[in-house]
């Protein structure tokens, strides 16, 4: 595959692991669904400018556009989500807590 093939296998992996539609990703990052979806078929690359702007809103580094086996790359992604969910979970039950000890009467 070439780089235009990897790099539009890659856009379109990571913005559908945002859960975002051709037409969310692409009113995000001011370009038509048309020109999205030929940047994720490999027939057209993305300017550098454009790839900044991807990059930001899909919330990864742009050399993650590059790589042609991003399995430990996209398991990186997903554990980093999963732990920052857990924190979060553990806060807010440690808040639940807190005011159940506090909240109750002497």
């Amino acid at each position: 595959m070439n780089v235009k093939g990897v790099f539009g296998k890659n856009l379109k992996h990571f913005r559908k692991e945002r859960k975002l539609s051709q037409e969310q990703l692409s009113e995000n990052v001011e370009i038509t669904v048309k020109h999205l979806s030929e940047i994720e078929r490999g027939i057209v690359f993305a300017s550098a400018n454009l790839m900044d702007k991807l990059a930001e809103n899909l919330d990864i580094p742009i050399f993650a556009f590059f790589l042609s086996d991003n399995s430990i790359y996209y398991d990186n992604i997903m554990l980093n989500r999963i732990e920052k969910e857990i924190i979060q979970n553990i806060e807010q039950a440690m808040n639940n807590i807190k005011k159940g000890i506090f909240n109750k009467p002497l």
